[in-house]
């Protein structure tokens, strides 16, 4: 029987046994499951200023966890080792939401304050997230997501009142440059306006040369983000040659700090990395 996932704005439509085009979510013949339920391929315990998260918590560090899969197809991927593969290759080991909510309790005295779902697109895990976010919840953990911000509204509704701060990746502000990623930029936006009315949100672009480092984009991104709210910070990030842009040169850095200036026009938090 087919069945259509709607966690997210792709809407596949799944045989039996079929898994979605981001890997990660199947058709198990009565109900679409997340396939990568509590399959942790990454676990590390990291500052949280690398979510990047500058205001929120700052100087503490967060239990980061990822699994695999994503429901995007960026070509500049800084995790493709794990976000664009599925499970058949790609070793993963099983841990419960009761197993990590212990972890993440045992690393209370190394400055943890809670767990990061990061590295791959965490929300291809959704009910991995809800399940241990509403555990989290119980012992005081704070819940952070590192995300495309590609999630249909019901869902993200029904996640956010265990969430505390995320970080969401703007990759670009016109829906063609989306496209090239096999993604929707007003999905994104619709996320981000959700969001920043219900936890702390910071946002995240990461400028290619020639591909999303245009001037006027700049311009109206951080006009769109002013409407919302002048204090939500900005990340800058530089690329470096990634999966299958290895031909690309780095950003320069000049154009990045050209790029936080114009920022600076609109808002009151921007930072620059990876310079």
């Amino acid at each position: 029987m087919k069945i259509m996932c709607d966690l997210c704005p792709k809407h596949c439509v799944l045989n039996d046994g079929q898994v979605g085009f981001c890997l990660g979510r199947k058709n198990d013949g009565n109900q679409i499951i997340a396939e990568n339920y509590g399959r942790v391929t990454s676990i590390a315990l990291d500052p949280i200023e690398k979510k990047p998260l500058y205001m929120f918590f700052p100087r503490n560090m967060v239990l980061s966890i990822g699994s695999y899969g994503c429901n995007l197809k960026c070509p500049f991927c800084q995790n493709h080792t794990i976000s664009q593969i599925g499970s058949k290759n790609i070793e993963s080991m099983y841990v419960s939401p009761e197993e990590l909510i212990k972890k993440a309790i045992e690393l209370i005295p190394r400055g943890n304050i809670g767990i990061a779902y990061t590295y791959n697109e965490p929300l291809i895990g959704y009910e991995y997230i809800l399940d241990c976010s509403k555990l989290a919840k119980q012992y005081h953990l704070k819940n952070i997501l590192v995300t495309n911000g590609t999630i249909t509204k019901k869902y993200l509704e029904n996640l956010l009142p265990y969430i505390d701060a995320m970080n969401i990746d703007l990759k670009g502000f016109t829906e063609d440059f989306y496209k090239t990623l096999c993604g929707d930029l007003k999905t994104v936006m619709n996320t981000i306006e959700l969001s920043y009315k219900k936890t702390h949100i910071e946002l995240t672009k990461l400028i290619i040369p020639t591909m999303n480092d245009d001037i006027e984009d700049m311009e109206n991104m951080c006009e769109w983000i002013k409407s919302l709210s002048e204090n939500i910070p900005l990340h800058i990030s530089r690329f470096f040659p990634r999966y299958k842009m290895q031909n690309y040169e780095p950003t320069p850095i000049k154009l990045i700090y050209e790029l936080s200036n114009i920022a600076k026009k609109y808002l009151k938090n921007v930072f620059v990395g990876n310079c």
